[in-house]
């Protein structure tokens, strides 16, 4: 077999190291996810610009309605609708520990047509304008599958076996005469 070229050894590093960090990344999503109720959310539309644009990445975090306070931005789910991010304008607790918030879209002339009355909310830690894109682009089929089949054939072509230079090679210890 040919020994590996010192820059496909560096290429291959280069990989690994690059779906190392790819996994690392996955792996403290999921552990902000489940300990600290971080997501992320996608706005499709425009009802939050100039602030936060359509198209953005947001990272929220699921907080009580009561540490909610005026001028935040907030995501509030709706049974049978899509969640609703937008401006709180007012704030006024309600029973059992919820709150009713009235919220508004920064691009919107007028408050939300009815307020919300929600034990929990998540509110919006920062964002990052275009990038709703990209994770929508890589959430296609074809992408999650091509990623598979290369990061595969990244780890095999890194992992296999390969003989070692004969100048290299290692000394087993003594050898016994053949009798």
């Amino acid at each position: 077999m040919a020994q590996r070229s010192n820059g496909g050894s560096r290429i291959g590093n280069a990989l690994l190291n690059f779906a190392a960090l790819g996994g690392t990344v996955c792996i403290i999503m999921v552990i902000l996810a489940f300990f600290f109720q971080i997501t992320l959310i996608m706005f499709k539309t425009g009802s939050m610009s100039p602030t936060i644009p359509a198209g953005s990445l947001a990272v929220v975090k699921r907080i009580p309605a009561s540490e909610v306070r005026v001028g935040d931005i907030v995501t509030i789910d709706r049974p049978s609708a899509l969640p609703v991010t937008h401006r709180v304008t007012s704030m006024m607790p309600a029973a059992g520990g919820a709150a009713r918030i009235t919220m508004r879209g920064d691009a919107n002339p007028a408050d939300d047509p009815l307020p919300y009355e929600v034990q929990t909310v998540r509110i919006v830690l920062w964002s990052v304008p275009e990038l709703a894109h990209t994770v929508h682009a890589a959430n296609s089929p074809l992408v999650l599958g091509g990623l598979t089949v290369a990061m595969s054939a990244v780890v095999t072509w890194a992992f296999w076996p390969r003989e070692e230079p004969r100048g290299r090679r290692r000394k087993t210890g003594p050898q016994k005469a053949a009798t």
